[in-house]
């Protein structure tokens, strides 16, 4: 891999994380579980393993790979939701009597987090930006309807 494509691969791990600083500084805000850092490694991670798709597919192209080895980058994609999916687990709470559940927006956002690193591993930066807007909206605008749809 050249300098090059390294330091692309490092500006959209840059930019996913700014991304992801986004919903976490929300969730933050809000003392919930996972927030700023853990929002911004998550997309960070996404983006970084996508980013090395092509790399880990041309090293794996060479003749003495060949037969042994499929290379197919969906898989990378596959690996980052399993592994966000188990990070995600861990901010969902139940309550003591079983009838609350709490976390899942947390949880939610994190995967959002990981499918804008992805989106911004491939390349997809309008996408990204347009989804974590999207997401600020929902954490933001969403919560107070919620909110006043509880109380009344």
């Amino acid at each position: 891999m050249g300098l090059e494509q390294d330091l692309s691969i490092l500006l959209r791990i840059a930019v996913a994380m700014l991304l992801g600083a986004t919903l976490g500084i929300e969730r933050e805000m809000g003392k919930h579980a996972a927030g700023l850092r853990t929002h911004m490694l998550i997309a960070g991670a996404a983006a970084l393993i996508v980013g090395l798709g092509d790399s880990i597919a041309e090293h794996f192209q060479e003749e003495r790979y060949r037969d042994l080895l499929q290379v197919d980058p969906v898989r990378l994609i596959e690996a980052v939701v399993a592994c966000v999916g188990f990070v995600a687990a861990g901010t969902i709470l139940r309550g003591s009597r079983g009838d609350q559940v709490s976390g899942l927006t947390t949880a939610s956002s994190l995967i959002m987090a990981a499918a804008i690193g992805i989106a911004v591993g491939i390349g997809e930066y309008v996408i990204a930006i347009g989804v974590s807007v999207l997401c600020l909206i929902v954490l933001v605008v969403f919560s107070r309807i919620a909110k006043k749809l509880e109380s009344s």
